[in-house]
């Protein structure tokens, strides 16, 4: 490294972490809303000045953000109908006619019936305007022009999605599967009416998106998002770029992500992602990534990246092997590629290192000399060994992020239930508690740590139990459909967290003047 980045001090915060599908609202699913930007108003009143979501991509049938199409693509199911009837794109009598869902969770498989007729009509509404001076239109050709870099290869991706009936890439005809650009030109100028349909979506995910993020920013809240350090085999990353990915001639991977095993797991975990072919990166000075990072620091203010480890050493496992025993650790691209980032994006990354797991000296290490804040997760702290890195008195910095719990967690009042009861006595031990409230006991000691910046999920501010967890890892159906009542979001509730956040110093500046 040229030079250690330096540690900044941007005062102690704390925030929420939900993603913008688990938001209230008519249509099966979180949005951009109405409702987002009363959460908003509620994290004001609760003196929160954090915002944490997950990844924001484009998701398959199972809704995982983990599983993305695309790394630079947004999710064009949180648009907002309302918001479509601000631009003049629907009627507000549409807004009464529309598939009828269940929305007490999220359900993948109904969601876009309900949606595609909001977007559908909004795009035909939109084609009268295009050719115009219209300020909807210019600002669709200026967005056209600055996301070209990948908005190009994506839409011409979901076109050909949808066209050979939502197969995987791998599954096309041998001649799109790999194209050259004259195979590309001529199937964007067959599928080009409905490749215009996928801009026009994009287009109207990143205007309300960064409509929302202003009205955050406006608060005096900052929005912390998510990458996962992979990217899904079937996504417009690998096709537009197998040069960047170890893969064959006809796209397969030939080796793939995991963890060997561990504690939890006798034969590790198989992920299956194509892996990076980082020599092809380092030739070109980490140019697709450090596009990455700067699309997603667009989105957000600050960015946590998944499974950081992955930088310094990556488990790579043969694509036909049948657990991730077969795999063996290969060097990441480690100092070097945060060298490339910081003098692309200077020196102060606003990123935070996802390093939880089995973590070694030399990825802490690297964690460390890039000055990246990793991450302190409560949940994890109890286990009856008082060193454990993760009780608040462990905490040898103030650069970390803690958590009562992440996504992949239980609920606090769920883990708690489920603990056994020497875990449990601990708990109530450290925290001086009788353990009723124990989701509060929780965010209580969360806010109390030395930790710059201290984070809880929403569920643990409304003391849910198992029920309404976000994700169980591992299990491959029913995950990723937590949604919360409008009622849930109180005054009450507003101040009671608001007291917290003052009693531990977390109050945005200003506030306790």
């Amino acid at each position: 490294m040229k030079k250690t980045v330096k540690q900044t001090t941007l005062g102690r915060k704390a925030g929420i972490l939900v993603h913008p599908t688990s938001f209230p609202g008519p249509y099966g699913i979180g949005d951009l809303g109405p409702a987002a930007y009363r959460f908003l108003d509620f994290l004001k009143k609760a003196g929160q000045t954090l915002w944490q979501v997950l990844p924001l991509g484009p998701t398959g049938a199972e809704g995982s953000p983990y599983q993305s199409y695309s790394s630079f693509a947004g999710q064009t199911l949180l648009i907002s109908p309302e918001k479509c009837v601000e631009y003049g794109l629907l009627e507000q009598s549409d807004l009464n006619h529309f598939y009828p869902v269940d929305g007490k969770r999220v359900d993948y498989s109904n969601i876009l019936a309900c949606k595609e007729p909001f977007f559908k009509k909004a795009f035909q509404t939109f084609l009268t305007l295009i050719d115009s001076q219209d300020p909807l239109a210019k600002e669709f050709k200026t967005f056209k022009r600055k996301q070209n870099y990948w908005l190009s290869d994506y839409s011409l991706f979901m076109a050909l999605k949808k066209h050979f009936d939502g197969k995987s890439w791998h599954k096309w005809p041998k001649e799109i599967r790999r194209p050259d650009q004259k195979t590309k030109n001529r199937w964007k100028k067959e599928l080009s009416d409905e490749i215009l349909y996928e801009e026009f979506l994009q287009f109207i995910f990143y205007k309300q998106w960064f409509e929302l993020k202003a009205y955050a920013n406006e608060k005096g809240i900052s929005i912390i998002g998510d990458i996962p350090i992979f990217v899904s085999d079937d996504s417009a990353d690998v096709w537009a770029s197998p040069e960047l990915f170890y893969v064959n001639k006809d796209g397969f991977p030939t080796v793939v992500s995991g963890v060997p095993p561990d504690y939890f797991s006798e034969t590790g975990q198989l992920w299956g992602n194509p892996l990076y072919k980082w020599p092809a990166h380092k030739e070109t000075g980490y140019a697709w990534w450090i596009s990455r990072i700067k699309a997603q620091l667009a989105l957000c203010d600050y960015l946590r990246i998944d499974h950081f480890r992955a930088f310094q050493d990556y488990w790579s496992i043969p694509a036909k092997a049948k657990t991730a025993l077969e795999g063996k650790w290969k060097p990441g691209p480690r100092e070097e590629f945060f060298e490339a980032l910081q003098n692309a994006l200077g020196e102060d990354l606003p990123i935070i290192a996802e390093d939880l797991g089995i973590i070694t000296d030399e990825v802490r290490s690297l964690r460390d000399k890039v000055g990246l804040p990793g991450m302190k997760i409560l949940q994890f702290a109890f286990d009856g060994d008082p060193h454990n890195d993760y009780l608040p008195h462990s905490f040898q910095t103030t650069n970390c992020v803690c958590y009562s719990g992440t996504h992949d967690n239980n609920t606090t009042v769920g883990w708690y239930k489920e603990a056994d009861e020497k875990t449990r006595d601990t708990v109530r031990c450290y925290m001086n508690t009788d353990g009723n409230r124990i989701h509060w006991d929780f965010i209580r000691t969360c806010y109390g740590t030395i930790a710059e910046k201290a984070i809880v999920p929403i569920q643990d501010i409304f003391g849910q139990d198992e029920q309404e967890r976000m994700n169980v890892p591992g299990v491959p159906t029913g995950n990723w459909g937590y949604r919360f009542s409008e009622h849930l979001l109180t005054d009450e509730l507003a101040s009671h967290l608001l007291f917290i956040t003052k009693l531990y110093g977390r109050e945005p500046k200003g506030l306790s003047e």
